[in-house]
């Protein structure tokens, strides 16, 4: 497994896992665009996260590291129209899908307001069950378990970007995989680089498009556990701009808010210019000032209290006011709106792929090639895992024991891949 920096540093919400799928409000668009058997599906596979990836944390007995966990969750709305729509596509999609709806429901400016404290302005709010955890301990606590049970097959190798990949030649029958460290051969190559994934597939360069969103970790108001329950509610914010902003609460410790976005929110021009821009080695001015003063106006003052003084043994590394850190990360954006999960076609990888001749026998896998698992569009914590898990079988040839579950309309394909432009991307955002 090569890494181009350190294990878990890309990812924007590596501290602060929003489990939350987009259910009604792309249930609609879903259905119109692929029919209610395919909605279906994509919805059920974004519901399915929380208790696939809960079930391995207990399985493993890393369920604590992972604090995965349920949540009450809010969208809560600001704008009037915006709202209304929202209720609309919930009964919709409370139509079609009761079972997986349930818990859902919504609650008018009063109730709202009263029920979960915040700000005046709010509109009103859309409730449902939802799932928070911390993936960054999660994922290096299960690195960590592979690395002592398979310490003979299984290596991380951290700055080690790969550089080039070439396919087989008449010397080789493999793929040569290019790093600063030195080159290694493989049958199969895996792509799990989601916004940087055209550096190494140019073809893809107009399909998965690189995004900056920025993340902060802040210390709450001390009235503030009376709307949060000290992480067992999670929310979204919809002002009525592109884009949300979406929080929830570590469980421990100084109980840190991790919030994000001010992706869109912070220009109501609509001018979006982090989209394309794939370093993440800066925060923007916009976003950081949006994150940093956005919580206690969503909340409103009289439920934010006053700030909460540091606790514990400083750390350098974090600020003492409200605001510890804000980071940035490379989202990978579908300009179809959907991840691309499967086997790179040829045409679509750029390069030819290795023949079956000559691996091992008695190992049971798919013909060598190349595969994707990427495009989440900032929605990885409900689509990355069951994608990698999909992934999986499909390399070990095992895909009839994904045919259930596996929503068969994020398969890489040329048809898919002809089809999907930038202009589709940019109209949403417009």
């Amino acid at each position: 497994m090569l890494e181009a920096r350190e294990v878990c540093s890309g990812a924007t919400a590596r501290n602060g896992g929003h489990l939350n799928p987009p259910l009604y409000h792309d249930y609609s668009e879903l259905k119109e665009k692929h029919g209610k058997q395919a909605a279906k599906t994509i919805i059920r596979f974004r519901l399915q996260h929380l208790q696939e990836i809960r079930r391995i944390a207990e399985h493993e007995d890393v369920l604590k590291q992972s604090q995965c966990r349920e949540t009450e969750h809010i969208d809560v709305f600001t704008d009037a129209d915006v709202y209304a729509r929202a209720k609309e596509k919930l009964a919709k999609w409370k139509a079609d899908m009761p079972s997986e709806s349930d818990t859902f429901g919504f609650c008018d400016q009063e109730e709202a307001i009263k029920r979960y404290r915040l700000a005046d302005d709010t509109i009103g709010c859309i409730y449902g069950s939802g799932g928070a955890m911390h993936p960054y301990r999660l994922v290096t606590s299960l690195l960590a378990l592979l690395l002592d049970r398979h310490s003979g097959h299984f290596c991380i190798a951290t700055q080690t970007p790969c550089t080039d990949i070439s396919g087989p030649t008449s010397s080789s029958h493999q793929y040569t995989v290019t790093t600063p460290r030195g080159s290694i051969k493989a049958p199969h190559v895996i792509h799990a680089t989601n916004g940087w994934c055209s550096h190494l597939l140019p073809p893809l360069r107009a399909k998965i498009v690189p995004a900056r969103g920025t993340m902060s970790a802040q210390r709450p108001g001390t009235l503030l556990a009376q709307s949060t329950l000290s992480g067992l509610r999670s929310y979204v914010f919809y002002r009525g701009t592109a884009g949300y902003d979406y929080l929830t609460q570590l469980p421990n410790g100084e109980h840190e808010l991790m919030f994000g976005g001010g992706f869109a929110q912070c220009y109501d021009d609509a001018d979006i210019p982090d989209i394309g821009l794939a370093d993440d080695a800066t925060v923007p001015f916009s976003a950081a000032c949006h994150l940093a003063g956005a919580l206690p106006l969503y909340f409103g003052s009289a439920n934010w209290g006053g700030e909460s003084a540091p606790t514990g043994e400083q750390d350098a590394r974090w600020g003492t006011g409200r605001t510890k850190a804000q980071w940035s990360g490379v989202l990978g954006i579908s300009t179809d709106s959907l991840p691309w999960v499967g086997r790179l076609p040829e045409k679509v990888a750029g390069r030819p792929s290795p023949s079956a001749q000559g691996l091992k026998e008695g190992k049971r896998l798919a013909a060598p090639g190349e595969w994707i698992a990427a495009g989440y569009s900032g929605e990885g914590m409900v689509h990355a895992w069951m994608s990698g898990k999909a992934l999986a079988y499909m390399v070990l040839d095992r895909e009839e024991e994904i045919t259930e579950w596996f929503p068969d309309i994020l398969r890489v394909t040329e048809k898919r891949w002809k089809k999907a432009t930038v202009d589709d991307l940019i109209s949403k955002f417009m």
